[in-house]
């Protein structure tokens, strides 16, 4: 396979935690990635919007967890201005033809990927690795996406040997549980985002670690 080989993490990132990195280093390891770009979503269609920190706040926790490791937090769909995932996706093939993507998602993703738009032509736009998560694999394994994706299944070892590149690929990666979550944090400190406001960075402005674009801190959020 030709091409960087780049992982896409998308979410809310509200806030990114440990469990973000931790299953973000397993898939590289276990996809032979370069690196992964963790899309922090400007807002989800499928999440309510209240008790969503503000984008800057969520991108500067997704930098700060992903520090010394081949991961980088971004942006990039609010400069896209794009809303669904397959758009996201097609925009960033346009925009980077050289790399070669795999999306990354978890098996609660999966269980309600059949009411995503267009599931089926994002599937064929790249790969799919989708990782276990607690209490979520029986109803991945039971969802009409799932149905759908079967017949697409590799194993990381057959996605890694492959000679060419081409979807629709379920790749199903397992790995010891981590029952940390970002609802729970949140539960725990409802004052995360505070410690990420304008003062976190003693005035200066932060730059996109993909597009190298800057980020301004006070920006108003997107309506999703």
């Amino acid at each position: 396979m030709s091409g960087q080989l780049t992982g896409l993490l998308g979410g809310s990132f509200n806030p990114a935690h440990r469990g973000h990195r931790r299953v973000t280093l397993f898939a590289i390891a276990a996809l032979g990635l370069d690196e992964v770009w963790w899309l922090v979503s400007p807002g989800n269609p499928l999440k309510p919007a209240q008790g969503m920190a503000p984008l800057a706040a969520r991108l500067a926790s997704a930098r700060e967890m992903s520090r010394r490791a081949p991961i980088r937090a971004t942006a990039i769909e609010q400069q896209l201005g794009t809303r669904y995932t397959v758009d996201t996706l097609r925009a960033l093939k346009r925009r980077y033809p050289r790399r070669r993507f795999v999306w990354l998602m978890g098996a609660d993703n999966l269980a309600q990927f059949h009411r995503w738009r267009q599931w089926r032509a994002l599937a064929r736009e790249m790969p799919i690795a989708v990782i276990a998560r607690p209490g979520y694999d029986d109803a991945a394994l039971a969802s009409p996406a799932m149905a759908w994706l079967r017949r697409y299944r590799l194993t990381a070892a057959g996605f890694r040997n492959r000679g060419e590149w081409s979807a629709p690929a379920l790749i199903e990666l397992r790995f010891d549980p981590d029952p940390r979550s970002a609802s729970a944090i949140r539960q725990a400190d409802p004052h995360w985002a505070d410690r990420f406001g304008a003062s976190r960075f003693s005035g200066a402005v932060p730059r996109d670690e993909v597009t190298n674009s800057l980020i301004h801190i006070h920006a108003a959020e997107r309506v999703a």
